[in-house]
Formats: structure tokens, C-alpha cells, sequence
């Protein structure tokens, strides 16, 4: 789950990281009270809040120099579909902007943290060229990426936030204030079960001060049942309507680009069902895991998550039987297709746990389901049926 610039600096602030005293708008009336505010002389800064980053590129942060424009460019914002590098064409909605003092920066930095599953660590990176894309700066630049691991019996240690700070040149205090926001965002990490968190850029102010002038948080998905708060920050305006959607009835759903919809049970024969129709010359237009204990209902609702998709040209339906029956899988698949009424081919394999039984509800059902006798076979049928 993504956090809001805007959300995630308050949980900076809670953990001793510094950052610009800024104003969340919704609306423009809003924007009006803060400009009625004490400013800087040199205005204020106004940043769209959406998931993306990128946002300056696309015209979603502004530098607003007198008071009066800040009610102009809250309406400009506010309500567009902000398109940015990272968004794609459709863009997403604005409905909150962050209104902030600008900054007197002298140097941009980079600092991060993630889990590095290869070394199955927390590992910190940072780097002395903040301000642009870390990924970039990782492919033209690797040697400017700086990292620490963190063992996590001993946890972040001093010395490790003094490493970065003198590759990242700082020095007196500076060291101090970094070893602080390190500190604190190791702390932020473990206590709200992160799964990424960025400051791009932490800015050297020109008084020789750090401050983190953006801010981006992903909490584990799988770690909110502990986090009840921190899943009250989801915006789902800013998701996938159908991956939210999904979210409702615990399915595990990503939208793809292509024409044939996959629904399988089990991420791992998800991510074969989709290799093999790549194999065989097709599109997978979703990622779909329906889980190891579905039900009728649940297959019907996969249906129904599947035939919203745009593209969608036919149906391949990957079942291996373990814990749920194949006899249900059936079932649900025979109810979906009659209660949306679906027009466009479906390929069904199963295996395991009464798949006799299974196949012969399919067959008996009437409709016109393709049955496959293996997953390759069952690929190729789909490939054929959108050609």
C-alpha cells in the first residue's frame, strides 16, 4: 500500500525526521485560507498529491511567488488526471495538494531504505546525486549509489550512518543530523512494517541543515492486519479500480496489458499459467490468484474481475485441485458464465481433487467451454480462440 507524500511526512515529523511546514488543501476555497497565511518572500511551493512520482515532469508541482496566484493554481490542479512518466496515459486524480514554504537548497541527496531479498537484510542507499530518478542514477552512475546492510540481530549502528555521511561528503553536524533521519526511519521501517521508504531529494540547506523534501512510504500489504491505522490512509482513488476492487473479496488481481484473462489458483501457477501463454504466442491480460481455498462464490467474483478488462478476447481458466475441488471450481465457473453472460471463449483445465467430476459438470453445463487436457494444451486453445 502507497502513502501520500503529504501522509507520509507526518510520519516523519513523529519520528524525529524534519520537514517543510506545509498545508493540505482539497479544495479552493482552502487554498484561499492558506494564502491569507504569513508567506515567505519567495511564496510557496504546491505539490500535487498522487501516487507517482515524476510529478514536476508532468506539470504537478508549482512554484506559486505571490499569495494571490495560490487560489489560480489550486483550481488549475485540483480535479485534473495529473499524467506523468510514471502514471501512464491515463493519468491520476488530483484531489489534494500539498501547499508548502520553498526551500533554500545547496545540495540534493538521495536516501532509502528496502529489503534486499537476495541478502534477506534491511539495507540502506543513499547518494550524492538526490533530485532525479534513483534508477537512472543506478545505470549511468552505480558507483554514486552508496549502500549499508542492516543486520537485524544488531540493528542500524552509528557508525554505519557515519559511512554514508562521509561518502555523501557531509560533516559536522550534518553527520550528527543524518545519523538522526537514519535512525528514525530504521525505526519508522520495523515499527510500521515497511516495505520501502525514499527522501528525493534530502536536501543541504544553504544554513547547512538537512530536510526531507519529499517523502515516500510503501507499507507490506501483508502486515496491515497488525497496522489498522495505517490502512486508513488508503486512497483507492489513486488504485486500479479493479485491483481494489479484487482487494474486497481477499483475491490477489494485477491488470495487464494483453487479450487472454487468467484465472488460477496459486501465485507460483499463476506465474507459469502466464509464462506459457507468453510461450505460445498470446497476451495474458491480468495476473489473477483466486487462492488455495475458493469456493463457487469466489470463482464467480474472479469472473467478474476478469470481464471488466477492456481487452479481454477469451478466458483461461488453470485449476489444480489440491485443497478447493475441482467439482466447485466447475460449479462456479457454470455460475459465472451464465449470470454475466459471457460472449467470448473459455478454456478450462483441470486437475486433481474430483476433476472427473468437475469436467463432466462442464460438459453437461450447455455452454460453450473449451475443454484442455494439460496447461500447454490449454494455452494454445486460448491462443487460437483471439487469433
Amino acid at each position: 500500500m502507497n502513502l501520500h507524500e503529504f501522509q507520509a511526512k507526518r510520519l516523519f515529523t513523529d519520528y524525529g525526521i524534519p520537514v517543510p511546514q506545509g498545508h493540505i488543501v482539497t479544495s479552493v476555497a482552502e487554498a484561499r485560507e492558506v494564502a491569507r497565511l504569513p508567506a515567505d518572500e519567495k511564496g510557496w511551493v504546491v505539490k500535487a498529491q498522487i501516487h507517482s512520482g515524476g510529478r514536476g515532469k508532468g506539470g504537478g508541482v508549482k512554484m506559486v511567488e505571490e499569495p494571490s496566484k495560490l487560489e489560480d493554481t489550486a483550481r488549475e490542479l485540483l480535479g485534473i488526471n495529473l499524467v506523468t512518466p510514471q502514471t501512464g496515459p491515463a493519468g491520476l486524480p488530483v484531489d489534494k495538494l500539498l501547499i508548502e514554504p520553498p526551500c533554500d537548497i545547496d545540495r540534493e541527496l538521495y536516501l532509502g531504505a528496502l529489503i534486499d531479498r537476495g541478502q534477506s537484510q534491511l539495507t540502506f542507499m543513499a547518494s550524492s546525486m538526490g533530485g532525479m530518478d534513483i534508477e537512472k542514477v543506478a545505470a549511468e552512475n552505480p558507483e554514486k549509489i552508496l549502500q549499508v546492510a542492516v543486520d537485524p540481530v544488531v540493528g542500524l549502528q552509528p557508525y554505519q550512518c557515519r559511512e554514508l555521511a562521509f561518502g555523501l561528503e557531509l560533516s559536522g553536524g550534518q553527520i550528527k543530523d543524518l545519523t538522526t533521519i537514519m535512525m528514525g526511519l530504521y525505526r519508522l521501517f520495523l515499527e510500521k512494517d515497511l516495505s520501502l521508504v525514499e527522501i528525493n531529494p534530502l536536501v543541504v540547506t544553504r544554513q547547512g541543515a538537512l530536510m526531507a523534501l519529499d517523502a515516500k512510504i510503501n507499507l507490506d500489504d501483508s502486515a496491515l492486519f497488525r497496522h489498522k491505522d495505517m490502512e486508513e490512509l488508503r486512497d483507492p482513488m489513486q488504485e486500479d479500480p479493479i485491483e481494489h476492487k479484487a482487494q474486497q473479496f481477499d483475491l490477489n488481481y494485477v491488470t495487464l496489458d494483453g487479450n487472454i484473462g487468467c484465472m488460477v489458483n496459486g501465485a507460483g501457477l499463476a506465474m507459469a499459467t502466464m509464462d506459457v501463454i507468453k510461450l505460445n504466442g498470446g497476451e495474458p491480460a491480468n495476473f489473477l490468484d483466486v487462492g488455495g481455498g475458493s469456493d463457487a462464490s469466489r470463482v464467480k467474483e474472479a469472473f467478474k474481475l476478469i470481464l471488466s478488462s477492456p481487452t479481454l478476447e477469451a478466458i483461461l481458466v488453470n485449476i489444480f485441485g489440491g485443497i478447493v475441488r475441482c467439482d466447485e471450481i466447475a460449479e462456479g465457473i457454470i455460475a459465472a458464465v451464465r449470470e454475466v453472460g459471457v460472449t467470448i471463449p473459455v478454456v478450462v483445465r483441470l486437475e486433481g481433487t474430483n476433476v472427473d467430476q468437475g469436467k463432466a459438470l462442464l460438459n453437461e453445463s450447455g455452454l460453450a467451454i473449451i475443454a484442455a487436457d494439460n496447461l500447454n494444451d490449454a494455452a494454445q486453445k486460448a491462443v487460437a480462440a483471439v487469433a
